[in-house]
């Protein structure tokens, strides 16, 4: 149980540490994290991005500036979870990241992207606000 506890210990320091590299714009520190060549896909563009240099490639490349706020890191085993917040240029869009590791490198993660939607009247009795955050109504 002992070992077990330790990988996942390490593999959470390992996603927590990729992704202070990326707010911090580390990209070297942000990618070593990716087996050389591991894949990302973005299903809702339908890009997929071959090997650690092209991922870093490919984010280097983004001309706005951005800024990463995790909620939440879950997981176990060669299969993880990052829920965050991307903010490109002041606009706030959540990015929700599976990793799958091989040999302790991620070597597949695909990433969802979705814009902020206001919430429909109809609901409106029905919810509540999310810890830290505001409901707005359409």
């Amino acid at each position: 149980m002992q070992n077990r506890t330790g990988a996942m210990n390490s593999t959470r320091t390992a996603i927590e540490e990729h992704w202070r590299a990326s707010e911090e714009g580390d990209t070297e520190a942000e990618h070593v994290i990716y087996a050389l060549d591991a894949i990302l896909d973005y299903p809702q563009s339908g890009e997929r991005f071959r090997g650690r240099t092209t991922i870093a490639a490919q984010r280097g490349g983004h001309p706005a500036e951005r800024h990463f706020t995790v909620q939440r890191i879950s997981g176990n085993g060669n299969l993880w979870v990052s829920e965050c917040i991307i903010t490109y240029d002041d606009v706030p869009t959540y990015s929700f990241s599976i990793m799958e590791f091989a040999s302790e490198l991620v070597v597949h993660e695909t990433q969802y992207f979705a814009d902020s939607f206001s919430a429909p009247a109809w609901r409106a009795a029905l919810a509540e606000p999310m810890p830290g955050r505001h409901i707005d109504r359409a």
